[in-house]
């Protein structure tokens, strides 16, 4: 495998976990507006895909491969967690 293709390769790996928490970030923005006003889409969406692609690797190291349910069922909810403190954290 060339350099290039390790590169495709790892950007097909993460992508469904930052896409995922784009897309969730800009929902929960228009759902949640006043309660979300002061929070940024970014910083929602960045926590998000960090927390999928840390997700996405522990997925990977627990279950030995990639597309397997429940590694989408972890995908999503360290997509979800971080998203949701940050938007609904104690004061």
């Amino acid at each position: 495998m060339s350099p290039i293709d390790a590169f495709w390769h790892l950007c097909n790996l993460f992508a469904p976990a930052w896409a995922v928490a784009g897309l969730l970030a800009l929902f929960a923005k228009l759902l949640w507006r006043r309660e979300l006003k002061a929070l940024a889409w970014r910083r929602l969406a960045t926590w998000g895909g960090v927390g999928g692609s840390l997700a996405t690797l522990a997925a990977l190291a627990l279950l030995g491969r990639d597309g397997k349910m429940l590694g989408y069922g972890l995908l999503l909810l360290g997509i979800c967690l971080p998203q949701r403190w940050l938007a609904f954290r104690p004061k």
